[in-house]
């Protein structure tokens, strides 16, 4: 006879069975009432995305529930608690109502016949459409590796033929830059050397759209910094060394650290072991010795920091000086367009002209690129700049633009230039994502690309409006991604895949940049989690983009925090790097982390491959 306390939890179980019972079955009927209010996005999905569709619809329906409490107690049944359901979620819940069931003594038919959206359909599903868009990945490594091609990718076939010898899968060639030439020449030299070492590599060509950015600024006056080596007392251990050589002639002195131009005539006076005074931009006076003379050269060298300008005039204090004995310095290279802002500054945002650093107690100045955004913006509207390293708040409008305070800057200030993006999280903005020389490009995506991006797709309507330019440059098959990149985006998502289902090949890129400055970096990690489950759900890819081991590609050498991001990139069907000296040294980093990432996980899913790293036995030792 069993125990009394083994009776006891099985009327327990029966009981909390029971009641498991009731609420999945109003969360299974919610699923279905979803999707069928939801037909009418449905209607133009594609026959192969219908099941992810459909299951898309179930997924949202789930996910509007806090299911924490359900999935405590399903736990305690031993039960699965749905948290790897997306791919399959009315599935999962049949699953679990068919245990719970039987574990209730209740007799179960299965309700879907063949389980179309089940757990094996919907992987299968979601890989089929993977290698639709972005090709077959390669047998040793489950994600595939995107490649941003720098401008001298359309001229230098070694640079292509080593990007894609080290594992590139997608060449992505930014349409924001170059020109169709460039673009057209970039991937005839990826399909080339794809043939010659035997991969195929897949083209994205990914449309500007409306981003907003920073106009050009006003050149201010040239001044350049000429300083020796110190150790770290500050002694020298090394002296500046200023070269000069006739004005115009535009040639660099041996050994120099900058080279200037100034009076032929002059120059050809000097001697070795001279000396030349200056009176630099903050007049402080310094000497420099004559190092090495000839006709038309001269190195001088100085043991004190100076600060040049198109007004420096060099001072030869020598008696018998029969030329001039002075000139002034020329060919200085022009200063970056760009001003410095600090917390505290009000920048006045216009849409044409020039920026300026602010004077005279004026403001500086900011061009837009874009000037309809600024009629959407109010006060009290934040503002980013440069990938949110400047941050600002909108005080007031005026009919000259808008007035902005800096409230987010380094100490000391932050360099703002040309071209740099301008982020606008609480302003609407109902700007199309094509613009007029989107459309003119998508004559050569239609060529020349496997793929197309949509640069700040915000709704249904952006995605619809791609399908019809596609229609009509005769390319209605290529792959759309989808690029998220704005909270409204963010927010419009469900309805934007159902419409790119329409289409035979869609996926998603998140495109962190943008999107963090967007959504606030602290709620980024969170956004990306949701981001791909919901494209899991509909069963489409995604592309784990911005900024993946960019300071390895940069210059040579990853931090800790970005070799971390990159494993994560694992769970996407595809992670896109950017260009850098030391690109191919990143892919090779990558494609080593993601066939290790790929044995440890898949999607939301660990997998327990056995760890080699402790089969030996632990010593025991006596006390």
């Amino acid at each position: 006879m069993r125990d009394e306390p083994a009776l006891r939890h099985d009327a327990w179980a029966v009981d909390e069975a029971l009641r498991l019972i009731d609420e999945l079955s109003s969360l299974r009927t919610a699923m279905l009432e979803h999707e069928a209010a939801l037909a009418p996005l449905m209607r133009s999905v594609e026959a192969a995305h219908a099941a992810g569709a459909a299951n898309l619809a179930h997924y949202l329906a789930m996910r509007r529930h806090d299911l924490r409490p359900l999935q405590e107690r399903l736990a305690r049944l031993g039960l699965s608690s749905l948290g790897r359901a997306e791919t399959h979620a009315l599935a999962a819940v049949d699953k679990v109502l068919g245990v719970l069931h039987r574990l209730a003594g209740r007799s179960w038919r299965p309700l879907q016949a063949q389980e179309p959206s089940g757990y094996g359909r919907g992987a299968a599903a979601l890989a089929r459409h993977a290698d639709a868009l972005l090709g077959a990945s390669p047998a040793e490594r489950r994600t595939r590796i995107m490649v941003t091609l720098p401008s001298q990718a359309a001229s230098d076939d070694a640079l292509v033929d080593a990007l894609v010898g080290a594992g590139m899968d997608i060449a992505r060639v930014n349409c924001a830059h170059d020109d169709p030439g460039a673009w057209a020449a970039m991937a005839a030299r990826v399909r080339r050397s794809g043939r010659r070492l035997g991969r195929t590599v897949r083209v994205l060509m990914d449309l500007g759209g409306p981003k907003l950015r920073t106009g050009p600024f006003e050149t201010g006056e040239p001044v350049v910094k000429l300083r020796p080596r110190r150790d770290e007392r500050g002694r020298v251990v090394e002296p500046a060394r200023l070269g000069l050589v006739p004005a115009g002639s535009g040639r660099a002195v041996d050994g120099a650290d900058l080279t200037l131009g100034a009076d032929a005539l002059w120059l050809a006076a000097l001697d070795d072991d001279d000396e030349v005074e200056l009176s630099d931009a903050r007049g402080a006076r310094r000497r420099y010795a004559v190092a090495r003379s000839r006709r038309d050269e001269v190195l001088l060298e100085g043991r004190q920091t100076a600060y040049l300008t198109s007004e420096t005039r060099l001072a030869l204090r020598r008696r018998s000086a029969a030329p001039p004995s002075e000139t002034r310095l020329c060919d200085l290279p022009p200063p970056p367009p760009r001003i410095l802002v600090q917390r505290g500054d009000r920048v006045r945002l216009v849409a044409t002209g020039r920026g300026r650093a602010a004077s005279e107690g004026r403001p500086a100045i900011v061009v837009c690129t874009l000037p309809e955004a600024l009629a959407a913006v109010r006060a009290g509207e934040r503002i980013a700049f440069d990938d949110g390293r400047i941050g600002g708040v909108v005080r007031r409008r005026s009919r000259h633009g808008i007035e902005v305070e800096i409230t987010q800057a380094r100490d000391g200030g932050e360099w703002l230039g040309a071209d740099k993006g301008i982020n606008l999280p609480d302003t609407r903005l109902d700007l199309p994502a094509l613009t007029d020389k989107d459309l003119a490009d998508l004559a050569a995506v239609a060529r020349h690309a496997d793929l197309v991006g949509l640069s700040f797709a915000q709704s249904a309507a952006d995605v619809q409006a791609l399908q019809r330019a596609l229609d009509g440059a005769g390319a209605p098959g290529l792959g759309v991604v989808l690029k998220i990149e704005t909270r409204r985006g963010f927010e419009h998502l469900p309805e934007m895949l159902f419409a790119a289902m329409a289409g035979p090949a869609a996926g998603v890129m998140i495109a962190r940049g943008d999107l963090a400055v967007e959504c606030g970096y602290e709620r980024l990690a969170e956004v990306q989690e949701e981001i791909l489950w919901a494209c899991e759900a509909a069963h489409l890819p995604v592309i784990w983009a911005t900024q993946v081991l960019e300071t390895l590609a940069r210059t040579g050498r990853p931090s800790r925090a970005e070799i971390t991001d990159a494993a994560m990139g694992e769970r996407a069907e595809c992670v896109m790097l950017n260009k850098g000296p030391h690109i191919v040294d990143a892919m090779r980093t990558l494609d080593d982390i993601l066939r290790r990432m790929q044995t440890h996980q898949q999607k939301k899913r660990p997998l327990l491959r056995a760890l080699r790293a402790w089969t030996r036995a632990p010593e025991v030792t006596a006390v």
